[in-house]
């Protein structure tokens, strides 16, 4: 609980700092620092300090009610000739003139701004909790943005599995794209391309076919082939809104072979089920549990395989999800121990098999938690193995 006679204080840089930007909507590459701070008729009221040149557009862009340079907030000794420590000592003086000595800050919070605010006198504690249900609850302004590059994502995996799906083959079962080897790089390369084309930061996506599949982070390398399960996992973050979209599709090029069949039979379906599970208030240990149950019921293992196990050894090695906005992996987790799920959480929900011997298999959405079940976002791209 925040008192009436606590500030609630944010500092650092915005750009960098992903909760200090959602809750101001301001990305800067320079410190700044707000004040969340109570008057006598108990409203709340917004100070945001940013450089004198970046008020104007604070003041078209940000979420505040108040906006200052650091001068207006300058200690009798004069502020620091360093930037975060004068901004440090500006929210310091910020908090003083209200007639508050008491603050508290987020888990965010720099050490550097924590000392400066206690030098000045002011009371401090962190919250490990505030502003993280915010993060969590994504408000309609937000479930656009992420809907919107949810949709890239999905037009970026159906390129790559296509061009897969559509490649030749040669007399040694090696895929082939205009007149040369069909690699993973080659994919990449073109799932890179296209996010640049459409504004997004594309990280090094997968594209792990065959034995590389197994290892399911594995970044794929090397010759693709025809028969062989194929999975593409891409997950990039829009330069413009800053919030990430996440996908996975498994391929297969030609015929696919009946244990690969049976492996994606499973995934699908342990998804399904896990999509029916993810409600207000269920856990993500419950949701998690849900797509065991389906994997165990195919007769498929879980956790971590034995030391000694054979190739032929297939589970699924990971959970089901993890939380997905500002950062591709954010609260709540799906898997043993998850939270309970909240109204406005985005989950992305990705059941995966592996087996050394095949290959794996990882069919992955995204989702919001509403009232009614787990809506997906994007337009939705088929599951199967064939993209031809």
């Amino acid at each position: 609980m925040i008192s009436n006679d606590e500030a609630i204080v944010m500092g650092g840089i915005s750009a960098t700092n992903l909760t200090l930007f959602h809750q101001t909507r301001f990305r800067v590459g320079d410190p700044l620092a707000f004040a969340d701070i109570s008057a006598a008729n108990g409203a709340r009221k917004r100070t945001l300090i940013v450089r004198d040149i970046e008020l104007d557009r604070a003041r078209q862009h940000a979420r505040a009610d108040k906006f200052a340079s650091p001068s207006e907030f300058a200690p009798t000794t004069g502020l620091s000739g360093e930037r975060d420590i004068s901004t440090a000592q500006a929210l310091a003086q910020c908090v003083l003139r209200a007639g508050v000595k008491r603050a508290v800050c987020d888990r965010t919070f720099p050490a550097l701004f924590m000392h400066v605010l206690a030098d000045a006198g002011i009371s401090m504690r962190c919250d490990l909790e505030l502003f993280q249900s915010a993060r969590r609850s994504k408000d309609a302004a937000e479930l656009k943005a992420m809907d919107e590059s949810q949709r890239t994502t999905e037009d970026a995996i159906e390129l790559a599995c296509r061009l897969i799906a559509r490649a030749g083959v040669n007399a040694n079962g090696e895929l082939v794209y205009e007149g040369a080897p069909l690699t993973s790089e080659r994919v990449r390369a073109e799932i890179d391309i296209f996010f640049a084309r459409h504004g997004f930061e594309n990280p090094r996506s997968i594209v792990a076919g065959g034995p590389q599949g197994a290892d399911c982070h594995h970044d794929g390398d090397g010759v693709l082939r025809t028969g062989e399960l194929i999975m593409v996992d891409i997950f990039p973050k829009s330069k413009r809104s800053g919030y990430w979209g996440d996908c996975t599709r498994t391929v297969v090029h030609g015929k696919v072979l009946p244990q690969a069949e049976k492996m994606h039979k499973a995934v699908v379906q342990a998804k399904a089920a896990a999509v029916r599970a993810a409600k207000i208030g269920a856990t993500g240990s419950a949701v998690h549990g849900e797509t065991l149950r389906v994997i165990h019921e195919h007769g498929f293992s879980s956790g971590t395989p034995p030391v000694d196990a054979p190739d032929s050894w297939c589970g699924m090695v990971h959970g089901t999800g993890h939380g997905l906005g500002l950062d591709v992996h954010e609260p709540p987790l799906i898997d043993i121990g998850g939270l309970p799920l909240v109204a406005g959480d985005v989950i992305t929900i990705e059941p995966g098999l592996y087996c050394k011997a095949v290959g794996g298999v990882r069919v992955e959405d995204a989702y919001v938690i509403e009232a009614t079940g787990a809506r997906r976002l994007g337009r939705g791209l088929q599951e199967g193995l064939d993209w031809s």
